[in-house]
């Protein structure tokens, strides 16, 4: 296909699994990276093309629209960069974001003909604290990254392989088949499994005002007493994060971030049942993501019996949850992954209106 065909076909469709951009690398010479100079849901930064023409292949798409636009050009004179570089579009911050909508890209690295310097990368939004922390390092170092650029100001690569994007939020969630590839074969290939047959990942730590189960840690003592560790990722460094994952036969999680990281480790023969904290089209995406990249079915145990949200909010992701520790428990014993039901401790109503009032700063309000 023409390059000109390819920037049609990018302006116009979102990236698909099975074929189009998302599948191909475009060899750049001296083009320009903008990167975004305000913040926003939709913002103008990318790649314009020597000629000034914008390479559509770079945008970041979520679901059906790009969340990167045409920028326009930079004025005055651009600062050289010299070298190959491997264009990995936009550095999230946020973990989740990160994972998912940051490294749908280096699925090019094994295949490029000559190497690349390392990957080059413009900040999801400007401000002071840009600089990528350490569980991005600790990422992309397992990903055989050896040097990461972000672009704070415009620059100009002298050579820049923009690859379609492989992974993401959307349809292309399931990753294109060289994307699963480089997961498989190329990603944390030095970390050997290190923990128990089951682990259960937990959010019963997270502080104030995140999405969780309400009264997780009576969850956290059930599990234990079905033989799980109770396994929190923030504590611990991605290799042992990885290392756990890699471990475990069985592995029950709180949906969340963290099975994310699971899914791009995960392999056929272990199973996983994810807990629903809310109801959200991110919690299909982990299991879609699951599915594809790990091989594995999914269970999933959505037995809410109540929601709520801070006051004045309405995000998902801020959404906290009574669970229906009975049907939960029968769920999972049906699945394999607990003894017959004998009758976990479920809360009260005295502990869920301490839960609620320790989960937030603000007062919860029921959906």
């Amino acid at each position: 296909m023409s390059n000109q065909s390819t920037l049609r076909e990018a302006q116009r469709f979102p990236p698909h699994p099975e074929q189009g951009w998302s599948r191909r690398i475009e060899r750049l010479h001296n083009p320009v990276v903008v990167p975004p100079a305000t913040r926003g849901f939709i913002q103008p930064t990318g790649v314009l093309r020597a000629n000034g023409g914008y390479c559509a292949q770079a945008a970041l798409w979520r679901k059906s629209r790009p969340l990167t636009v045409r920028p326009e050009p930079p004025e005055g004179p651009v600062a050289p960069l010299p070298g190959r570089w491997l264009w990995g579009g936009v550095l999230w911050r946020h973990f989740g974001h990160f994972l998912v909508e940051s490294t749908g890209r280096l699925w090019a690295l094994p295949g490029l003909p000559e190497g690349v310097d390392g990957v080059l990368f413009v900040p999801k939004n400007p401000g002071s604290e840009l600089a990528p922390t350490g569980f991005h390092n600790d990422f992309l170092a397992l990903a055989g990254v050896s040097r990461v650029f972000l672009a704070t100001a415009p620059v100009r690569p002298e050579t820049l392989y923009v690859p379609g994007q492989g992974f993401g939020l959307g349809r292309i969630v399931d990753g294109t088949d060289h994307c699963r590839r480089f997961f498989r074969h190329g990603f944390a290939r030095s970390v050997a499994p290190d923990g128990p047959e089951r682990l259960f990942i937990s959010r019963s730590r997270l502080g104030r005002g995140r999405g969780k189960l309400l009264c997780e840690d009576w969850l956290d003592r059930a599990l234990q007493a079905e033989g799980y560790e109770v396994f929190h990722p923030q504590d611990h460094d991605l290799r042992t994060q990885i290392a756990r994952y890699k471990a475990a036969r069985q592995v029950i999680g709180t949906e969340g971030s963290a099975l994310h990281l699971f899914a791009m480790v995960a392999r056929p023969k272990q199973q996983l049942a994810v807990v629903a904290r809310r109801v959200s089209t991110a919690t299909g995406f982990i299991l879609r993501h699951v599915r594809s990249f790990g091989g594995i079915e999914p269970l999933l145990v959505n037995t809410i019996r109540r929601e709520w949200v801070p006051e004045g909010e309405s995000a998902a992701r801020l959404r906290m949850s009574e669970l229906d520790f009975a049907a939960a428990q029968a769920a999972l014993a049906a699945g394999g992954f607990v003894a017959e039901p004998a009758g976990w401790s479920a809360p009260n109503a005295d502990a869920l209106a301490r839960a609620r009032k320790e989960a937030s700063d603000t007062p919860l309000a029921p959906i």
